[in-house]
């Protein structure tokens, strides 16, 4: 008999993998999710002008430490005005993120993260032996970051501000002037800032906001190819760094971990980002239509819903009346309709849903149909 596996886990359990592991490829329409509609290779080969002679030339050596200089050069020449040293190619952001966490923090750090939200932003510091510090965003503020609390949250071990604007899952966001006081608050006291980018050009009434590493000698950033870019499937982030210093711990942890990316990979991330408008432009524009659609269900069913529009993102992050067991209806629904939706007990607020509205108009109306009809009986 094998042995039985004892030993505690040292990471929490991930509730929204958890809770996609056990549907995600069950059902039939999803919108629980964060990103725009996924292209297909064929789709990104005609609109990148990927040919089978660019392929053919890839060697399968292993690439460089901080990524190939093909996508490096495309990620520093899109964001950082050419600067390689300040970039690096990741496994996703959630790579990013534990590289981060695991070369910039201590035993006794305080990180500040912001809740709701995306559960790896703060529970990867917790095996490193750090006290996270919630930050809440309140459903009756409209989310709204409360900046004066975030000033009082800072302590001298204050170790790491985590910000994520526009937000993961209620899709609020910031203007560049409360952008530039939340960054100055991190500043003033001197601890290292990381704002989570991966849904900066997913904006309806505002441009994009600011790069925070050109704001503050301690700022990193990360994104992703997942979420606006429609690539989920290549696994492939960055991070930016004011500081390149930083990247250079960052190594010295993923020398423990993934080494290096595919060049394969590389190859098709450097061409998303040098040709990102053509991939960026319609799938803005379909979120743009279906956030309508969404908004005008939701007002439709006003009298079992509260919600607040969301400005950027594919998300919103609506609040149930009248539904006990929220986790129970997002099992009905996969179960019976074979739709999804993620509880908001996978992001510490239970009576709310992760409501994903980036996908196809077809199946975001599908999916509303299906939602409409377990909240109606």
């Amino acid at each position: 008999m094998p042995e039985t596996l004892t030993g505690e886990a040292r990471y929490p359990r991930a509730l929204l993998e958890d809770w996609l592991r056990d549907y995600y490829f069950e059902v039939e329409v999803d919108i629980s999710g964060s990103g725009v509609e996924d292209f297909s290779f064929a789709e990104l080969r005609q609109l990148l002008g990927i040919g089978l002679e660019d392929l053919d030339r890839v060697v399968f050596h292993d690439s460089r430490s901080l990524g190939g200089d093909g996508l490096r050069a495309a990620l520093a020449d899109r964001f950082t005005g050419g600067r390689m040293e300040r970039v690096m190619a990741t496994h996703g952001s959630t790579e990013a993120t534990f590289l981060i966490m695991n070369a910039l923090l201590s035993p006794g750090d305080e990180v500040i993260v912001a809740t709701p939200g995306y559960q790896q932003l703060a529970s990867t510091a917790e095996p490193i032996g750090c006290r996270l510090v919630r930050w809440p965003l309140r459903f009756e503020n409209g989310f709204r970051p409360d900046l004066a609390e975030l000033r009082r949250l800072l302590t001298p071990r204050t170790r790491l501000v985590v910000a994520n604007f526009p937000h993961n899952p209620t899709g609020v966001t910031v203007s560049p002037a409360e952008q530039a006081e939340l960054v100055e608050a991190v500043a003033r006291n001197g601890a290292w800032l990381l704002w989570d980018n991966a849904f900066q050009t997913l904006t309806y009434d505002a441009p994009p906001l600011p790069e925070t590493t050109e704001m503050y000698e301690r700022a990193l950033s990360m994104c992703t190819l997942s979420k606006a870019y429609g690539l989920p499937g290549m696994r492939v982030g960055w991070c930016l760094a004011a500081d390149p210093a930083a990247l250079q711990q960052m190594v010295q942890v993923r020398d423990y971990l993934t080494l290096s990316l595919s060049p394969l990979v590389e190859l098709i991330a450097e061409r998303a980002i040098r040709g990102a408008d053509r991939l960026l432009a319609p799938r803005l524009e379909q979120a743009r239509r279906n956030r309508e659609t969404v908004a005008a269900w939701l007002e439709e069913h006003r009298d079992r819903l509260d919600w607040v529009l969301p400005a950027g993102g594919v998300t919103v992050f609506p609040r149930l009346r009248g539904v006990d067991d929220v986790e129970a209806l997002c099992h009905r629904l996969a179960r019976e309709h074979k739709v999804l939706l993620a509880p908001g007990t996978c992001f510490e607020l239970g009576r709310h849903v992760r409501l994903g509205f980036g996908g196809s108009p077809e199946n975001v109306r599908r999916g509303l149909a299906a939602l409409g009809a377990v909240l109606g009986g």
